[in-house]
């Protein structure tokens, strides 16, 4: 059974910082690109964060400079260092594994975490 397990959220301040954790079970991990997605109320789901199984990156222009996705395959865990929080940074934050093959390999989700940024 395939589970992705998001961590790591709560309310924070302005100006604040979370790290948020994906662990990952029943996978391949290392085979996997991983993202990491947000959804604010009333929004659609918008990729924030991307991070190939070889470790290249790729952001979202609203996050840049603030967000630092990572990986570690020993654990089989998607990390999301989020700086300099804003109120608009407020919404659930999802992992996704993307998997090489889509023709023969599924994707998956995890269940989200909530990130409320608010003084």
């Amino acid at each position: 059974q395939v589970q992705l397990v998001e961590s790591g959220g709560g309310l924070v301040q302005p100006g604040g910082s979370l790290r948020l954790s994906c662990a990952a079970s029943g996978i391949t991990f290392s085979m996997y690109a991983m993202e990491w997605y947000r959804q604010a109320p009333g929004k659609q789901r918008e990729l924030v964060a991307l991070i190939s199984s070889g470790g290249i990156t790729n952001y979202a222009d609203s996050v840049k400079g603030r967000f630092t996705i990572s990986r570690d395959d020993s654990k089989n865990t998607v990390y999301l260092q989020i700086n300099s929080l804003k109120p608009e940074d407020t919404a659930v934050y999802y992992c996704h594994a993307d998997p090489p093959y889509r023709f023969t390999m599924n994707a998956y989700w995890g269940q989200g975490t909530q990130v409320t940024v608010s003084s």
